[in-house]
């Protein structure tokens, strides 16, 4: 009996610390601000969702601003986060964890939208094994389509205020479509439409707008390409006379620069949106300026009509 008490008080010790920890973790993620409490995957997501959550909604960004979301790995204190809210938005695709929580999430009464659920039909085959394209926000009308299941979920949790999501989704929609007579005029008279891209990120966004995307790495960054795929890109890039090669913002910039300086031309920016800076949002940047300014690149790239 002896031997038993000691090994009785060691386990209500640390039962009891494990409960606090909890607990601790739970009360960080409290909101008392009496709003909805939504967390969304990475930064596209937060900010329709924002858009559309509009004053009744206080929504959260899983992956830290600046983070690639590919790689991400949500903290105890982002699940905790997650467990405690009204509604979790995931793209799909992109989330390495989303399966997971979706799972941990059954039977709790914690909202989960998949906003591109139906929209992934494009496919690559990267390292053997064929996966679905998950950049469907860089389209403006599947980014619209992204908002109406992100519209539907809010009405789910919260229909007595029906007419605000229905309010802020149409007033994104206009901002959208807005985007997308930008693009479509924007791009309409160009000497080239061939674009070579540091990841197969722009295949929706492509498609949309006629343009071809010749990627140098499959659809994630880390993706490390063949010596024999850089010699295609350059041999490509040196074939069509492609003045610019694109990299982005949270991804180095090597495999890009090498290609340019095998052919001899310049490097531009083409961002995927998968993440903001915290600097960058301080300076008012979002979804739509950084889609703006896609466009102006393009538009330099592809020796484009203005």
């Amino acid at each position: 009996m002896k031997k038993i008490l000691p090994i009785f008080i060691a386990l209500v010790i640390i039962f009891g610390f494990l409960i606090f920890r909890n607990q601790g973790l739970r009360d960080m993620t409290k909101d008392t601000s009496g709003k909805l409490k939504v967390s969304a995957s990475f930064y596209p997501l937060y900010f329709f969702s924002s858009q559309v959550g509009g004053e009744r909604a206080n929504v959260y960004n899983v992956t830290p601003a600046g983070s690639e979301p590919h790689d991400y790995d949500p903290s105890t204190r982002d699940i905790a986060r997650i467990e405690d809210g009204n509604m979790l938005v995931l793209n799909g695709g992109v989330e390495a964890w989303g399966n997971k929580i979706k799972e941990s999430l059954k039977g709790t009464t914690v909202k989960v939208v998949e906003a591109a659920d139906g929209l992934l039909t494009k496919q690559l085959t990267e390292e053997g094994e064929t996966m679905k394209d998950p950049h469907v926000w860089l389209d403006p009308q599947l980014a619209k389509a992204q908002v109406a299941k992100i519209t539907e979920g809010y009405i789910t949790i919260d229909p007595e205020h029906t007419a605000v999501y229905k309010t802020n989704q149409m007033q994104l929609n206009q901002k959208l479509d807005a985007l997308d007579s930008e693009y479509k005029v924007g791009l309409q008279n160009c000497r080239s439409k061939d674009i070579i891209t540091s990841h197969a990120a722009f295949a929706y966004l492509a498609e949309r707008y006629g343009l071809n995307q010749v990627a140098i790495s499959g659809i994630s960054p880390d993706e490390e390409p063949s010596a024999q795929q850089l010699a295609n890109v350059a041999a490509f890039a040196k074939k069509n006379n492609i003045k610019y090669i694109f990299f982005e913002s949270l991804v180095s910039p090597k495999l890009s620069e090498t290609v340019a300086h095998e052919i001899g031309a310049k490097t531009l920016v083409l961002d995927p949106i998968e993440g903001i800076s915290d600097d960058d949002i301080a300076q008012g940047k979002n979804y739509f300026s950084v889609m703006e300014s896609n466009l102006k690149n393009l538009q330099e790239a592809l020796g484009c009509n203005k």
